[in-house]
């Protein structure tokens, strides 16, 4: 009896190893390849008239296509603290470009690490600092925020300011190279290297790979620029005055980021050309990093995420750069490809940047530490092998620069519902029979019940008048903190983080 009792354990003890050692051999590294500012439109993969990307077009074809994919936050810190984090700034409260992520919060990375994986970034993180606790085992060549404080200027909302840098998107127009091009040329030759000398042996891994460009200043190498002519690049969507938003929100939002205001033809045809430039650039150095992965050891065992941090709307409604709700700045770029993942697939499942935690951790076949429960998010991985949820909810939310109040938008179906603070009007979109939001419904009574239940979904996740007043409060905080408004207008705008090595530039 004893003998049976004692075969009986070993068999128990062998089965339990075998289980975890087929969980780890399912287990896939994961390599997050991240742009900055890049339109979802502007890719061959989806489309576009003009823009050549044909890495990122075979990923696409080779993976999954996510059709209806956003940022949760479109500006550059408070959405790579929500890609950290997998939580809503509805919640963890990063709220512009002076409130950077500190690691006070647990990252997928902290997960990775804690369960003996290695969490590698190479490039831009937009980080409080190079010593914050954000999760990674190690950081290559970091970019973060100024200073460790950041924009400062983007915390006034009460009465906001014009910007005197908007002047230099105008100005930095063209051909040529710049430091955010010579540090994406590195980024790459850094993410070439890791991944070559990186051994099969070695612990299992997540490497966040994070470009800079097609990201302002609007300067592509001269090879990328000359892709595209001049005379030959279409002219921006909805640019016409009477085309333009003539809601509130944007009209104070493009008084204060008045871009535009320092474009003529000659100019906007410039910044067409180099932004396109910036995106074959980008796609690019992609393709040399893709290129070294499938050399590699790891071709059959990596999955591979591309996305972007927040779209850039290029003159479109004669706005520039981010911080809307519009398609073409809240939506970004989205494919993932792996050994388990289905080829040359579209996805009109809504998905955001909050689903990056819970693929990291399923890819990684990590045991789901219980904190994490509650997080919105669900792996792509998941997503992308099963049918489509088109009524799934995404959101999206804004509290930076440029502001008067806080904005929040939901998509779901075949809707995108924005809901603005302090009494602001909503808006409402149906995205199949109106791409490019030319047709708000919110004022149409027909569509009233439609408003009012996507009020309630937004309610379900927040309360939008407590999180803006929220926001505005520990905003106002910090710029007490920081020696008051008069102190943060002299202190100036310094228009867009400089590269490592390279000082900030006030205007």
């Amino acid at each position: 009896m004893y003998k049976n009792y004692k075969l009986y354990f070993i068999i128990l003890v062998v089965y339990d190893k075998l289980v975890k050692l087929e969980g780890f051999m399912e287990s896939k590294n994961l390599l997050i390849l991240l742009s900055d500012e890049h339109n979802k439109r502007m890719l061959g993969a989806v489309g576009h008239s003009h823009v050549r990307t044909p890495n990122l077009d075979k990923l696409a074809s080779e993976g999954v296509l996510f059709e209806n994919a956003y940022c949760n936050s479109p500006i550059c810190v408070p959405s790579r603290a929500i890609l950290a984090t997998g939580r809503y700034n509805a919640e963890i409260g990063y709220w512009d470009n002076a409130d950077p992520y500190d690691g006070k919060i647990p990252s997928w990375g902290h997960r990775a690490v804690e369960s003996d994986c290695d969490a590698v970034s190479i490039g831009k993180l937009h980080f409080l600092d190079d010593q914050a606790p954000t999760g990674f085992s190690e950081q290559i060549n970091p970019l973060n925020v100024v200073g460790g404080v950041g924009d400062l200027l983007g915390l006034i909302r009460q009465e906001l300011p014009v910007r005197k840098g908007a002047a230099n998107m105008a100005k930095d127009v063209g051909s040529g190279e710049t430091t955010y091009s010579n540090y994406d040329k590195k980024i790459a030759e850094d993410a070439s290297d890791w991944i070559s000398n990186r051994n099969i042996d070695d612990k299992p891994w997540v490497l966040f790979v994070s470009f800079v460009c097609p990201h302002f200043p609007l300067i592509a190498p001269e090879e990328f620029y000359n892709m595209y002519p001049e005379n030959e690049v279409p002219w921006p969507l909805l640019y016409k005055e009477n085309q333009r938003s003539q809601h509130p929100y944007y009209l104070a939002m493009r008084k204060c980021m008045n871009y535009d205001d320092y474009f003529d033809e000659e100019k906007v045809r410039k910044a067409t050309s180099a932004y396109f430039g910036l995106c074959s650039f980008l796609d690019h150095n992609i393709g040399k990093v893709l290129e070294t992965l499938n050399k590699s050891a790891f071709s059959e065992n990596t999955n591979i995420i591309y996305t972007s941090d927040h779209g850039d709307a290029l003159g479109m409604r004669g706005m520039w750069g981010k911080s809307t709700m519009f398609e073409e700045s809240a939506g970004i770029p989205m494919i993932i490809k792996g050994p388990d993942i289905s080829k040359s697939k579209r996805i009109k499942t809504p998905v955001s940047l909050v689903d990056i935690f819970p693929t990291v951790i399923d890819s990684l076949k990590l045991e789901q530490n219980s904190k994490d429960n509650d997080l919105p998010g669900k792996s792509l991985i998941k997503i992308s092998n099963e049918n489509d949820d088109y009524e799934r909810i995404v959101l999206s939310e804004y509290h930076a620069a440029a502001s008067p109040v806080g904005a929040f938008m939901l998509r779901k179906g075949k809707y995108k519902y924005v809901y603005f603070a302090e009494g602001y009007n909503p808006q409402l979109f149906n995205l199949e029979e109106d791409p490019y939001e030319e047709n708000d419904l919110a004022r149409d009574n027909n569509f009233k019940k439609i408003l009012e239940s996507f009020h309630g979904d937004l309610l379900d996740i927040c309360n939008p008048e407590e999180v803006n007043k929220r926001a505005k409060r520990e905003q106002n905080e910090k710029i007490l903190k920081h020696g008051g408004v008069d102190a943060i207008r002299e202190r100036g705008d310094f228009g867009y983080s400089p590269a490592p090595g390279q000082k900030a530039e006030f205007d």
